[in-house]
């Protein structure tokens, strides 16, 4: 969250086909200090975005992670899952965690729309909050 907004920020970003080092370089650009990934399973055919990779790699480059599984993606049904104590208590943790510094929440897919990541949002933005979906160094959406 920037200093002196009354309105909580949080970014949202999806690694997919990018390389290591362009999904850095966007991080770099958005001013990203913290990455909450929501993978149910943070594991993925790209070794540098495995969770233990990540846990190792980011920091050493000033960047925090944080996995937080409760908000992981399901392959139907997510929409209903939101009303669940355990997305509940997942958003809490991340809302918490995103107050503190400027936090990307991370999932594969490079477009929110076609990721879990837009039901996400939606609980965010019920909440007053800002989410601005990072697509490209150039392009953000905010749904």
């Amino acid at each position: 969250m920037g200093k002196g907004a009354n309105v909580p920020e949080i970014f949202t970003i999806g690694y997919g086909n990018r390389k290591f080092e362009n999904f850095m370089a966007l991080l770099k650009r958005f001013d990203i200090e913290l990455i909450i990934d929501v993978r149910r399973f943070p594991t993925s055919k790209w070794p540098e975005f495995v969770k233990e990779n990540l846990q190792r790699t980011l920091p050493a480059k000033g960047i925090g992670y944080v996995h937080i599984r409760e908000l992981g993606g399901y392959r139907g049904g997510y929409g209903t899952y939101t009303q669940t104590q355990e997305f509940k208590h997942g958003l809490k943790e991340l809302m918490k965690l995103a107050r503190e510094k400027p936090s990307a929440i991370m999932c594969v897919e490079s477009y929110p729309s076609a990721c879990h990541r837009r039901f996400i949002a939606k609980e965010l933005k019920k909440r007053r909050w800002k989410v601005v979906h990072i697509v490209d160094k150039r392009k953000q959406q905010t749904l």
